[in-house]
């Protein structure tokens, strides 16, 4: 599709966080971002994030600055803080727009902003007998939320923003992992409502990444609903482990849509061999077209601010990796 060639070298938004960086102090989080910029303009990438720096986790971006929720001492079975919905959320202003204008001041490269699924807060947030009478209610509420920020971001300049819903894929499987509190019906609504947008510019690309590993084996069908009930532009796909699941993942995807393959591990430190990667990647072609397409490491690599999933050394190289699988599919065209 026109203008994905501006995005072929992709990640996920969160970085590892450098040693000096000190939460909460404004000016330390800004000089980190800065230096952030610095390293993604140094490895080539062809989109910069602020690192998810700012934030606690990735779900930061709707959950700092949405009225409605409260933070308890409990752990998920993510090992991430639980949150609570109390109330129908209200945003108490913008929530990604002040970062991303900063981006755009350090670089003329695409800043790219990165915001958790509403459907995957909804099921994730949602309890019953508190707050929003279900689910879905709490899941409708947050999509116009994300859906107003999408359109705030657009409408400053950003043409790359990606939703992340880390438990979808589960959904897609042959034998499904349970919903929870929202249904994969439901989920699909509530993410579809937030990417629906009345008016895109050209170049802009809503990219859905449904989650960070395929299933054991994908039942096409609910692949397929996935794919046409969530009218996103670009789809974010696990691709580092070589398995038929991750290949046929790409395969249902409808011929109009991009693909960004996750080709680096994010979760280990070995670094891929790039003769290797590319002979998963080479026989997409026999069904997909690779001008649509473009790579990423597999997920973020500190999603959670003080749980890095590798050290800053190893993710260089991973997306120096990216970098170089990027030039053997596409050469120098971006």
């Amino acid at each position: 599709m026109a203008d994905t060639f501006n995005y072929r070298i992709d990640h996920h938004g969160s970085l590892v966080r450098p040693a000096g960086l000190v939460p909460g102090d404004p000016e330390s989080v800004a000089d980190a971002v800065r230096e952030a910029v610095t390293l993604q303009r140094r490895l080539r990438s062809t989109v910069v994030t602020d690192g998810d720096f700012p934030r606690a986790d990735f779900r930061g971006a709707v959950l700092d600055h949405v009225d409605g929720f409260r933070r308890t001492d409990e752990r998920g079975p993510d090992g991430l803080v639980r949150w609570v919905a109390e109330a129908l959320p209200k945003a108490a202003g913008p929530l990604l727009d002040d970062w991303a204008a900063r981006l755009a001041e350090l670089t003329v490269i695409a800043p790219k902003a990165t915001l958790p699924s509403p459907a995957y807060l909804a099921a994730t947030t949602f309890e019953p007998g508190r707050g929003p009478a279900s689910a879905r209610e709490l899941g409708e509420a947050l999509a116009e939320i994300v859906r107003a920020e999408i359109a705030l971001l657009v409408s400053r300049g950003v043409r790359l923003i990606q939703l992340t819903h880390p438990l979808l894929l589960a959904q897609v499987a042959t034998a499904p992992a349970a919903p929870g509190a929202l249904s994969f019906e439901d989920a699909l609504a509530v993410d579809a409502a937030a990417v629906r947008l009345d008016e895109r510019p050209e170049g802009v690309r809503l990219g859905y990444c449904p989650g960070w590993a395929a299933p054991a084996e994908v039942d096409r069908a609910r692949a397929e609903r996935l794919y046409t009930a969530i009218p996103a532009d670009r789809w974010v796909l696990p691709f580092d482990q070589g398995t038929e699941a991750e290949t046929e993942l790409v395969r249902v995807l409808p011929e109009e849509r991009d693909f960004c393959l996750g080709v680096a591990d994010a979760t280990r430190p070995e670094v891929e061999d790039v003769d290797t990667v590319m002979s998963r990647i080479d026989p997409l072609e026999a069904f997909k077209d690779l001008e649509d397409g473009a790579v990423s490491p597999s997920r973020g690599f500190a999603d959670v601010a003080g749980r890095p999933l590798l050290s800053a050394d190893d993710q260089n190289r991973k997306l120096v990796l990216v970098e170089t699988v990027a030039r053997y599919c596409w050469g120098n065209e971006f």
